[in-house]
């Protein structure tokens, strides 16, 4: 009873006090198909703190880190090197504890690096004002979703089918209780979308990613002029932050909304997460802007401070008036953002976008050499979209992966649903990957595709 203290009169009796027939009732709103067929009778009874530790060390160690071999895999989340100074210094009691500023203008320092966080981001996206932070960059997708209909005033979204499909997924599942529709195009792996002829007058946004979720660099000038020629909006999605050293700018090619995800800057894979998401937009939409912001400001005796300039969700203002229902920003994981990128500077984070590209180059030209592969991608920045005809990508990966090689992540992955995908294979290449780790994968498959 530890841990369940409540007796079965005790449930009755809150039931009885919110009018339910049962605990079930409890969940009538979820479609049958999205709960659990299981029981759970079989869980095992309780064990003492040793044997639990010692239980879930064993699953763990079935893992296999990034770091343990060769690894090329991306596809929204991507390994770079982290200094160790980021993990030391975020580790700091006073940034470790503070979580997020409640009583804002007494966190002076908090307030200060999300006002540095705010000016790195709205920098390498090239947009005039950034906010805070989101949860992640999925999340900040579906919020740039929203925003837009609210500054157009319509209700019709569409989505590339260059997306990352996790983006377009959170996307539809928070915009499903509206009256907006969401418009998903098909997959697009060979790049002949044609995204332009579907924006109408409305259309509140457009929403690519770039590069996108195959690899592929485009210059979005054109749809930029398309979508403003009819009124609507072009978001940008970046899943990868490093890109922004070197590519192009969104915001330089007319962007809107730029949505990207921070955590491949300061944070380690971890398996995925958390995540930290960067947004930005043209300083017209800040007041439609979600989340928080901090701002510079003096106090009474002309001294330099910071204070929390807009915070538009419910718990500071009237629910109605809200632009969110977030209820924070990923506060620890956008200082780790902000303390790597300080130490990396513009050159260096430009230097590192490049090393990024120069073993991407490196990767294919070994890649081209494969025999039964075929490198699909034109234009990349470090992810490259490979098939293998007459195979299944995920088995060859499942073989590779055996041999203590992370190939890639394979399309099936994201589109199971889709045959034709079947033999596609997403490899990524940054500057973590060593030329010998290259000529290990390329030995792998070309073993493998014999």
């Amino acid at each position: 009873m530890r841990y369940l203290p409540l007796t079965d009169g005790d449930r009755r009796a809150m039931l009885a006090r919110i009018g339910a027939a049962s605990v079930d009732d409890l969940f009538r709103d979820v479609p049958d198909e999205a709960l659990a067929a299981a029981r759970f009778d079989d869980l095992p009874d309780h064990a003492t703190e040793m044997a639990v530790e010692r239980q879930l060390s064993a699953l763990a160690a079935r893992n296999r880190a990034a770091g343990a071999g060769p690894c090329f895999l991306g596809a929204g989340a991507y390994r770079h090197h982290v200094p160790a100074a980021v993990d030391h210094l975020i580790q700091r009691g006073e940034f470790l504890t503070a979580y997020t500023p409640y009583q804002p203008e007494v966190s002076q320092g908090t307030l200060q690096y999300l006002y540095e966080f705010q000016t790195q981001v709205a920098l390498i996206t090239g947009m005039e004002v950034a906010n805070a932070s989101m949860y992640d960059a999925a999340t900040g997708v579906a919020e740039a979703a929203a925003m837009a209909c609210r500054i157009t005033r319509r209700k019709h979204v569409l989505l590339s089918g260059g997306l990352h499909p996790h983006y377009g997924d959170v996307t539809g599942t928070f915009l499903r209780y509206t009256d907006v529709a969401v418009e998903r195009l098909a997959p697009d792996p060979l790049g002949v979308e044609d995204r332009m002829g579907r924006v109408t007058g409305e259309t509140a946004c457009v929403i690519v990613q770039n590069p996108d979720v195959f690899g592929r660099l485009a210059d979005l000038s054109a749809l930029a002029r398309d979508c403003h020629a009819q009124g609507a909006l072009l978001v940008v999605a970046v899943a990868e932050p490093v890109s922004l050293g070197l590519v192009t700018p969104p915001g330089a090619m007319g962007a809107d909304i730029v949505v990207a995800e921070g955590h491949a800057i300061g944070s380690p894979l971890t398996f995925g997460g958390p995540g930290v998401g960067l947004f930005a937009t043209r300083q017209k939409f800040l007041r439609h802007m979600p989340g928080r912001l901090s701002g510079e400001t003096v106090d009474e005796d002309g001294r330099r401070g910071w204070v929390l300039t807009l915070s538009t969700r419910e718990q500071h203002i009237r629910r109605e008036k809200a632009t969110s229902n977030i209820c924070t920003n990923s506060g620890l994981i956008a200082l780790a953002w902000t303390i790597h990128m300080t130490l990396l500077g513009e050159a260096g984070f430009t230097r590192l976008a490049r090393l990024n590209h120069q073993a991407a180059v490196a990767l294919v030209e070994r890649l081209e050499r494969v025999p039964g592969l075929t490198v699909v991608t034109p234009t990349f920045f470090n992810e490259v979209l490979v098939r293998l005809p007459g195979r299944d990508a995920a088995a060859v990966v499942e073989t590779l992966a055996a041999r203590g090689v992370l190939a890639g992540v394979p399309l099936a992955r994201f589109w199971p649903t889709w045959p034709e995908l079947a033999d596609g294979l997403l490899i990524c290449a940054t500057e973590t990957n060593t030329d010998a780790d290259m000529d290990a994968l390329v030995a792998a498959l070309t073993e493998a595709l014999q």
